[in-house]
């Protein structure tokens, strides 16, 4: 079977899931609106040599990835529902090809949705700061909306390759979510330098203007990119394994 047909048919079920592109569009306003807020509520001290404007402006990303993972773990949990799979392997037989139409048909619109959240969301961000986003330059600025898009994508991809992994979205999505907050903002530093390799962390360092540690920005992005390739890699060879 040709490649195409079976893009199209996984983009329709996207495109026609209410839920999918409901979290799709909470993706978009919850991360703009909280960095807008985030910008806007308190002046920023400019003598703290701390204040990041770029991350400030990008704080929407923290509850905005939570959507993120949510439409990739739910693009694929719907099909282990009511013999769903049964029916998509029987009109695609070679589960490869099936399994990276898939990927694609979630990885485009979030790269797009992405895209769109993260201009939308410095835009708002930078009315807020005022003069206090006067140092970011073009380039930090370009940097930070690519790879929010990118770090938007490779986030739902690695929730779709463990639902793929788990067979469960509800499991993909209590596993995940927890572990972000609890990894991110109850351990944080305390764990040292290996938290800095954690998905999310090393992600989220393309969306600061200056950092620290071994990890650099795109490094810290490669570093997802390697825990997503992970995830999917498991999910096919779990897709492999086991019948529909």
């Amino acid at each position: 079977m040709q490649s195409a047909p079976v893009l199209r048919s996984e983009w329709l079920k996207i495109r026609t899931t209410r839920s999918l592109l409901g979290v799709l569009l909470a993706l978009f306003a919850v991360t703009t609106a909280f960095s807008a807020l985030a910008a806007a509520s308190d002046p920023p001290d400019l003598s703290d040599p701390d204040f990041d404007p770029l991350s400030t402006a990008f704080t929407g990303v923290m509850p905005g990835q939570i959507a993120a993972i949510s439409f990739g773990a739910m693009a694929v949990s719907s099909e282990f529902h009511n013999g769903a799979l049964r029916v998509s392997l029987a009109a695609v037989p070679q589960r490869g090809r099936w399994f990276a139409a898939k990927v694609t048909s979630i990885a485009v619109p979030a790269l797009v949705v992405g895209l769109l959240t993260s201009l939308a969301a410095l835009l708002a961000a930078r009315a807020g700061l005022g003069s206090a986003a006067d140092g970011l330059t073009a380039g930090e600025q370009m940097r930070a909306v690519a790879g929010c898009a990118v770090y938007l994508t490779l986030t739902a991809l690695f929730a779709a390759g463990l639902a793929t992994l788990l067979r469960s979205g509800v499991a993909t999505l209590s596993l995940l979510i927890p572990f972000i907050l609890v990894v991110s903002f109850v351990i944080g530093d305390a764990a040292g330098p290996v938290v800095d390799f954690m998905p999310d962390r090393a992600g989220q360092l393309v969306l600061q203007q200056t950092h620290e540690g071994t990890l650099g920005p795109w490094s810290g992005l490669a570093v997802t990119a390697l825990w997503t390739a992970a995830a999917l890699l498991a999910g096919a060879w779990r897709l492999h394994r086991r019948d529909a």
